[in-house]
């Protein structure tokens, strides 16, 4: 009897993807209500991209035969309340590197854009008025970068022609690196108090949840920026209103806690703040390092390869 061939899902047309392993049988499902084939098949699961939780993980608990979960975000949060449905042994792998050019590139937009007004220009600009003044620079400007992984990095990397002041570096361990040392997350209260601008770039876990509460932002000094391209809830949403709201603190946020930001929500029209919506990742760049990463995880799946950016195994 002839053995099936085991599925895959995509959230990409297999035709798009070039060099995919032929000893698979491709689906495209992106969280459309059917779905392609029998879930009981796949054994290598591409989660939709930016789709709800209920959506991602709503086939997981008919996948038996699951090896592989494969996201195309770096964060996996979205994903760990559904695992329970699946048997031991299964990877969770992320997207680690795919999101980060673009989401260094907005973190420093948004370190940009607000210390030199551009919202208020626009805003002038809507309105025909000439605001004309002296804004900051981030030249000679300290920086804090809170989540030293492969965006935190690339945010440096962006940072050094602008000469700005001190970039430290805190990660959730102590390490060295080519740039000098890596704080652990223990050093932050000494930490906050000499930084101008505190860049959150960390995942989402059980001990950044809040990270950024009101003793952290009580150590920012007066006048400092707090940018969030992590998720929104590293930061207590309430504790950041108060400081912004005394006008104490500074704030640029891709992302937000809740979020979507709903209508009539404060921080909508809170003094200082800057908001995008969580589009650090959602760029060109995206499709082809998202496709050129699959191909080689697939790769070195179907040759039996140790993957990459294996982040847990279930069991």
């Amino acid at each position: 009897m002839t053995a099936k061939t085991p599925d895959v899902w995509l959230p990409f047309p297999a035709e798009e993807l070039e060099g995919l392993p032929g000893s698979f049988r491709y689906r495209r499902w992106d969280g459309e209500e059917d779905f392609p084939a029998d879930p009981a098949d796949c054994v290598f699961y591409v989660t939709p991209y930016m789709k709800s939780q209920a959506v991602t993980v709503r086939p997981l608990a008919r996948m038996p035969g699951l090896e592989v979960v494969q996201t195309l975000t770096a964060g996996t949060d979205h994903l760990l309340g559904g695992l329970g449905a699946l048997p031991a042994g299964v990877r969770l792998c992320n997207a680690a590197g795919v999101h980060t050019a673009s989401t260094a590139e907005l973190a420093l937009t948004l370190i940009l854009a607000s210390l030199r007004g551009i919202p208020g220009m626009v805003r002038g600009q809507d309105r025909e008025e000439w605001r004309f003044g002296v804004y900051e620079a981030l030249a000679d400007k300290s920086v804090l970068i809170v989540g030293y992984g492969s965006i935190g990095a690339a945010v440096e990397d962006r940072l050094v022609p602008f000469e700005c002041g001190p970039v430290t570096r805190v990660a959730r361990t102590a390490r060295t690196t080519a740039r000098g040392p890596v704080h652990a997350l223990a050093d932050l209260p000494a930490l906050l108090p000499g930084a101008d601008v505190v860049i959150l770039a960390t995942p989402l876990t059980e001990s950044t949840r809040g990270l950024a509460d009101a003793g952290f932002l009580r150590r920012m000094k007066d006048g400092a920026l707090l940018v969030n391209v992590a998720r929104g809830p590293v930061v207590d949403t309430g504790a950041l209103l108060a400081e912004v709201e005394r006008g104490r603190l500074r704030a640029a946020l891709d992302v937000t806690d809740p979020e979507p930001l709903p209508a009539g929500h404060p921080l909508w029209h809170a003094p200082d703040v800057l908001i995008t919506p969580h589009v650090g990742g959602s760029t060109s760049a995206f499709e082809p390092r998202a496709k050129r990463m699959l191909v080689r995880q697939l790769t070195r799946f179907a040759a039996g390869e140790p993957l990459e950016h294996t982040v847990l195994v279930t069991g």
